[in-house]
């Protein structure tokens, strides 16, 4: 059985905005959850320095996003000197934690905030020390007694594990690239996994060794009660570029995850498209299931 996601009408939803120095040149990787009434997004926003910093935006139909008109975080440190990239959130223990790529001129790091309301945000700074190594989510319940944090070392998937999410050991080797696969170059996570009653669903990205390179995503089943074992893995992506923004832009050929809401009977799935716009994608729950089952 073959996945395809399902390209939103109104998609782009939303790209730059020239009026405000800190997005007029690209806005991409958004980062989404759900409350139960209102949707919330972090997105990477690069103005005229090039220097990455999340704005926020927020949505009662996950379709039409109301933005703030200032960026909510921006680099603080010396490790966030070239920005603040790519978040991901997790809902845990009653606090959105933000898991997010430092970069610097020491190095591409994983750092973390949290927060309860988007706006403020409590910091913990970098939590990983290896460098390169981003792409990072935590899974939003402790596992066998353990935080379990997905990460990249390049090229392959990782898990950490902690005792209180900032002291991170043990690192496990789950996923690599597949030779003769659209995912042979390198892979990262995507959102948060979604617990099913089959597995952890993981959205993830894979790219193509081309001329380009180029990045799709697809879909892991992890184990529940240990997320190091791989059930199932997409054959094929469930999501390449197609459209005009998607091939041309920042980066091209690019289409880029870091959120997978569960929402009514649908996974909505944003992404960003060649850097340089905020998409949305959506795929039935029961087909993901049908193809879990198969």
């Amino acid at each position: 059985m073959k996945l395809k996601l399902e390209r939103h009408p109104k998609n782009p939803l939303f790209g730059p905005n020239p009026n405000h120095i800190w997005e007029s040149r690209f806005v991409f990787n958004p980062a989404v959850v759900f409350d139960g009434e209102l949707f919330h997004m972090l997105y990477r926003a690069q103005g005229e320095d090039m220097v990455s910093r999340l704005g926020y935006a927020v949505s009662t139909d996950g379709i039409h996003w109301n933005r703030l008109e200032k960026y909510v975080f921006g680099p603080s440190t010396q490790e966030e000197l070239y920005g603040v990239e790519d978040p991901r959130i997790t809902f845990l223990e009653g606090y959105y934690y933000i898991n997010y790529t430092a970069y610097s001129p020491t190095g591409i790091k994983v750092a973390m905030a949290r927060t309860k309301n988007f706006i403020t945000y409590e910091r913990f700074g970098t939590i990983l020390p290896e460098s390169p190594n981003k792409d990072a989510t935590l899974f939003p319940e402790k596992i066998n007694g353990k935080y379990v944090l997905i990460h990249r070392i390049e090229p392959d998937i990782y898990l950490a594990f902690s005792d209180d999410l900032i002291h991170w050991e043990n690192y496990v080797k789950i996923a690599s690239p597949r030779k003769n696969y659209w995912d042979n170059l390198k892979i990262g996570a995507g959102a948060p996994p979604i617990k099913t009653e089959y597995g952890w669903l993981l959205l993830y990205h894979g790219v193509q060794k081309a001329p380009r390179n180029i990045y799709r995503l697809g879909f892991m089943l992890l184990d529940l009660n240990d997320p190091t074992k791989i059930i199932k893995r997409s054959q094929e992506p469930i999501l390449e570029p197609k459209e005009e923004w998607e091939i041309f832009g920042g980066v091209p050929n690019v289409v880029f995850s870091d959120a997978m809401v569960r929402y009514k009977d649908k996974y909505y799935i944003y992404y960003g498209g060649a850097d340089n716009y905020i998409a949305l994608a959506t795929i039935d729950t029961e087909k993901v299931e049908k193809w879990i089952k198969e």
